[in-house]
């Protein structure tokens, strides 16, 4: 008998290879299915970290103000002061990620939370034309509490076409549009000097903007009201401290 013998082992070879094959195009395919739950995700957290640094500082803000019976100037201090330790924290790290030295880092550092100061003062003096319903509306921009001020620019950079339609008002302006002078109204200066209330355009806009517009005040701690008055408008209000 012949000693022929058949070498299997190609044929097993070139079968392993195929299932190899086979399980990398699932993998790809299950990759490509998976990518757009992936960007999304990672597209959340970065809205999340951008949005994180004005939540910190509006919201800390008024807490510290209402809640822990701090001035306005020192609320606002405290509030600044851990939005910059958060942003330095944001430079340090990604400092880190692209491989910058300590010192290069301590730079960025620095810079970030000088970037918390430089916002809090723009947003105090500044607001634009476009952002008001008038000039006089602009005038009194100054005399709204100053986290309503913070509020209102953190608004405006999310929605532009956001409008201040009122804010201090006097007894004349309630003469003025046939209602009753309302003593307890927060568009009246309170103690310390400032209005804590203004009222925003809500006319001529979709509904899911006017909606997100409350909500944004009401996540940063203000109390906000959809109704109507002398016209259709969003209320927005800062409660005075505890035993203010």
């Amino acid at each position: 008998m012949s000693d022929l013998r058949i070498d299997y082992s190609d044929l097993h070879g070139l079968v392993e290879e195929g299932h190899q094959k086979a399980e990398r195009k699932k993998e790809r395919r299950s990759r490509l299915r998976g990518l757009p739950l992936r960007l999304a995700r990672r597209l959340l957290i970065l809205v999340a970290l951008a949005t994180l640094p004005f939540w910190v500082l509006v919201r800390l803000g008024v807490f510290a103000y209402q809640e822990w019976g701090l001035g306005t100037w020192p609320a606002l201090l405290v509030a600044v002061g851990a939005t910059a330790l958060l942003l330095g924290g944001y430079a340090w790290g990604v400092g880190g990620k692209l491989g910058a030295g300590r010192v290069v880092r301590r730079i960025l550092t620095r810079g970030a939370a000088g970037v918390a100061a430089a916002y809090v003062v723009y947003a105090l003096i500044y607001v634009a034309g476009a952002n008001v319903k008038s000039s006089d509306v602009r005038e009194e921009y100054r005399s709204l509490h100053p986290f309503l001020r913070v509020a209102s620019s953190v608004v405006f950079l999310a929605d532009p076409a956001s409008v201040i339609t009122d804010a201090g008002r006097t007894e004349e302006d309630y003469w003025l549009m046939g209602l009753p002078v309302n003593e307890a109204s927060l568009h009246f200066p309170q103690e310390g000097g400032y209005v804590h209330a203004l009222d925003l355009r809500t006319r001529g806009r979709p509904a899911w903007r006017n909606m997100a517009l409350e909500m944004a005040f009401w996540a940063f701690g203000f109390h906000s009201l959809r109704h109507v008055g002398t016209a259709d408008h969003l209320h927005v209000s800062l409660r005075l401290p505890r035993g203010g």
